[in-house]
């Protein structure tokens, strides 16, 4: 019996007609014969159909080397899409080679290993602790370290300084490419510009009212050695957290400040006595000038007028000399008994015994005496 070219063969083992394979998704042969049916009993060509069950039927066992292609292609071709976010640059190299500089948004490079992106933080503050490292619960230096903390002032003294430097991203580039290690290159600049402004200044003036100007100028100093470095790093603050004398001589140094307190307030004392007591001699000085000058003027206007009444009584007595000779001692005599008690005896007068009182006038005397 031979075979029919056009349909399935039989079956001679039990003539009955070969039951067709299922196909796709557990459709079985009924696809087929309609599209063999809507092309005229079926023919050479076939239905796209067919074609693809011939396909699935001949890849069955085989791996999808097609998808797997497929898949790595788009996977390849995904990795080259990326976001950048509000605090971040994004720094896309070529082959190592910087190429551009992007900013938040979504943004399309050639997929790796053509071009990477870098993604730092732009936005956030650091910190680097110098001298001391860690706090505790009371903000306060945990542990020491005295090989950064222990400095040399401008009098040739030491001090013990704990800082903070905080610093931020500027320029993501050269953050990236021109400084190796970051946070030992700040701690550095920090460190010596820090240095460089304690020895220029005495202990005394960096303990007491120096502390904003330490930090000003330290600041100043090593974002100018940053910049010099092109780092792209900002220091946005360096903040002092303890400026004392070394540990081992810290009781003797409080002791001097103490003593230095006691001076400064006997100094104060001994300023007010001084402001009050200068104005008081100087008023009175100033009295006495001035009584003095009225004296002055109060006697040589007295001269001046005995002298005038003496010329005056000088014309008089030589216009006439008896009387005016007479005149003067009358007025003399007038002067000199009109302040003592007197009594008048008539010399024709007999039988009055003169008596003089001499314990009185004696008593009298001494309640005159001052």
């Amino acid at each position: 019996m031979t075979d029919n070219p056009w349909g399935d063969p039989q079956d001679h083992r039990n003539n009955e007609p070969r039951q067709e394979r299922p196909g796709r998704n557990g459709r079985n042969g009924s696809r087929q014969s309609k599209g063999r049916a809507h092309n005229g009993g079926g023919g050479g060509g076939g239905s796209p159909f067919d074609l693809f069950d011939k396909w699935f039927a001949s890849s069955q066992g085989r791996p999808p080397y097609a998808l797997i292609i497929f898949g790595a292609l788009f996977l390849w071709l995904a990795s080259g899409i990326y976001y950048i976010d509000t605090d971040e640059q994004g720094i896309v190299v070529r082959f190592g080679k910087y190429v551009r500089t992007t900013y938040p948004g979504l943004h399309v490079h050639f997929p790796i290993p053509i071009e990477n992106v870098y993604k730092p933080k732009v936005t956030k503050i650091s910190r680097l602790e110098i001298g001391y490292r860690g706090e505790d619960t009371k903000n306060r230096p945990s542990r020491q370290v005295p090989e950064e903390s222990l400095m040399l002032t401008g009098d040739e003294n030491i001090v013990d300084i704990n800082f903070t430097v905080f610093w931020r991203i500027k320029d993501a580039r050269y953050y990236l490419f021109k400084i190796r290690d970051p946070d030992q290159t700040i701690k550095a600049a920090a460190e010596s510009s820090m240095r460089e402004v304690i020895g220029q200044n005495d202990i005394e003036f960096i303990l007491t009212e120096g502390r904003d100007v330490v930090e000003s100028q330290t600041l100043e100093l090593a974002q100018n050695l940053l910049d010099n470095y092109q780092s792209g790093v900002e220091i946005t603050q360096v903040q002092l957290k303890k400026v004392d004398p070394p540990e081992q001589v810290i009781e003797a140094y409080r002791d001097v400040q103490r003593a230095k307190a006691d001076q400064e307030r006997l100094r104060n004392v001994a300023e007010a006595y001084r402001n009050d007591i200068i104005p008081k001699a100087r008023g009175l000085a100033e009295k006495i000038m001035q009584e003095a000058e009225a004296y002055k003027n109060e006697v040589i206007a007295r001269a001046e007028g005995d002298s005038a009444r003496f010329l005056s009584v000088l014309d008089s007595y030589q216009l006439g000399k008896t009387v005016t000779r007479e005149r003067i001692y009358l007025e003399t005599l007038e002067n000199v008994f009109s302040t003592v008690n007197k009594v008048i005896i008539d010399d024709e007068k007999n039988g009055v015994l003169p008596y003089l009182p001499l314990n009185a006038l004696e008593r009298s005397l001494r309640k005159e005496e001052p």
